[in-house]
């Protein structure tokens, strides 16, 4: 549950507008843009900091490098987003693997009760001989991607298909020269989300509301920040 939302619902996004609002600290939710600095897990209140990677500064080390090649038998395929019956059945597959909440399916996350998408969207593909093992869904801005979505199928959890659909979106954005990444939020406090920074923590940033911008990743600069708070 998040707290202290601010909600806008355009009626057509530019990649520009849309890289203005990340740049800001919003995000996607549903056919919504909103921001919010604390969320609600477990009946406590946590502390909410967007995160993006700096693509500039990035650097891929050993440890990426092996999961690369160890998802190399797999066949990707990256295409403008288009719902079908097969990724709704992965995603419900995945969802009774999963020990949190999740949105009821792939089209209440990404629509809501709206018609339309006025987001850039677009598909990651992964697959196994021919069966779909697991999908990620991100937009498009001018500059920059934002990652919306990852599932999979849990028979494949040891192949740490999560991280890889992330792996995926930055090559994507690196061959299609975007200079940002941008895969949501971390908590403070709340570890479970500390997975976003396995790709390189040095090329990571927070976006710190009550300086109105973006710092170099550091887990002394959240503890002082929330000290000042």
């Amino acid at each position: 549950m998040l707290h202290e939302n601010y909600v806008y619902y355009p009626e057509q996004l530019t990649g520009e507008e849309l890289d203005a609002f990340l740049a800001r600290g919003w995000y996607r939710m549903g056919q919504s843009i909103f921001t919010t600095h604390f969320i609600s897990l477990r009946d406590e209140v946590y502390r909410v900091y967007w995160f993006r990677y700096d693509l500039q500064k990035l650097k891929l080390g050993k440890s990426i490098k092996r999961l690369i090649k160890l998802n190399s038998q797999f066949h990707v395929t990256i295409r403008p987003f288009e719902l079908s019956e097969e990724l709704e059945q992965l995603y419900s597959l995945y969802k009774t693997h999963i020990d949190f909440e999740a949105a009821q399916s792939i089209h209440y996350w990404l629509h809501g009760d709206q018609p339309i998408n006025v987001f850039d969207t677009h598909l990651v593909e992964v697959r196994d001989n021919g069966v779909l093992v697991a999908a990620g869904v991100f937009d498009k801005g001018h500059e920059s991607i934002a990652g919306i979505m990852n599932f999979y199928h849990p028979d494949y959890k040891k192949f740490s298909l999560g991280k890889y659909l992330m792996l995926i979106k930055i090559q994507y954005a690196l061959q299609a020269e975007k200079k940002l990444y941008y895969p949501g939020y971390i908590v403070h406090n709340y570890p479970r989300f500390d997975y976003k920074l396995f790709v390189d923590s040095n090329a990571a940033e927070i976006y710190i509301p009550e300086r109105q911008g973006w710092f170099p990743y550091d887990a002394a600069l959240l503890e002082a920040n929330e000290e000042k708070t």
